[in-house]
């Protein structure tokens, strides 16, 4: 988060949303707990810590583990995360580099 109290949206965010902030909106798309189309934009801190409140407890019931979630929700997890990998790379964003690097 740039503004330390309004998110700037997961495509507007560090390479595409490559933070911890991103992982929450992405897998917060993935439990269906908000729409792929929302980008949380202009939320405060408080509303992406009640997201992250959902999405820990979506994860609960598979361990915290992508290796156990069904099927369906395997087969969405794999894409999205494709998806932003891909998009994080086109910007520039080198998964072998720590934050201190870029």
């Amino acid at each position: 988060m740039r503004n330390k109290s309004i998110y700037v949206g997961i495509d507007e965010d560090v390479f595409g949303g490559m933070t911890p902030t991103g992982t929450i909106i992405r897998d917060a798309w993935v439990f269906g707990i908000i729409p792929d189309s929302e980008k949380c934009a202009g939320w405060t801190v408080q509303g992406i810590q009640s997201l992250y409140d959902e999405v820990f407890a979506a994860w609960e019931p598979y361990g915290h583990l992508m290796s156990n979630l069904p099927p369906d929700l395997r087969e969405r997890h794999q894409r999205i995360y494709e998806a932003a990998v891909q998009k994080a790379k086109a910007l520039g964003w080198d998964p072998e580099l720590n934050d201190e690097d870029t």
